[in-house]
């Protein structure tokens, strides 16, 4: 996915329903699907026309794309996973009053290997300017 694709940008985060981040969470561990394939994944069999509209929400939100493949529609995430959480941790960020308390909070509850994997990224982004 590219930057063109973060619809949005610095805009504030689609904010998911409860069966919307189900929806959602089984396109991106399985990448396109049609309406009765996320049906059998859910598990729960929620009625067609349940899962046709969460569909057309998220599609009207910028998070689902439809593609036509012979007399099926494939729904297909236009962003990340990693991409849509980010956004709502920019969305905290924002919403949480102080900004670098907020970072400085965040930082001191994440583990060691965390740590170092953002220190390896500022490090090579330093280096790079």
């Amino acid at each position: 996915m590219t930057d063109a694709d973060d619809r949005g940008g610095t805009s504030s985060p689609i904010r998911l329903g409860a069966l919307e981040k189900q929806v959602m969470g089984l396109l991106w561990d399985h990448g396109p699907l049609t309406v009765r394939q996320i049906i059998e994944l859910t598990g729960t069999e929620p009625a067609y026309t349940t899962i046709a509209t969460v569909l057309t929400n998220l599609e009207r939100k910028g998070l689902v794309d439809r593609e036509r493949h012979g007399r099926s529609v494939l729904h297909v995430p236009v962003v990340s996973r990693e991409q849509h959480t980010a956004r709502m941790m920019q969305a905290a960020l924002v919403d949480g009053g102080d900004r670098a308390a907020s970072i400085l909070h965040f930082v001191e509850g994440i583990d060691a290997a965390d740590i170092r994997l953002l220190r390896d990224y500022l490090d090579a982004k330093g280096a790079a300017e």
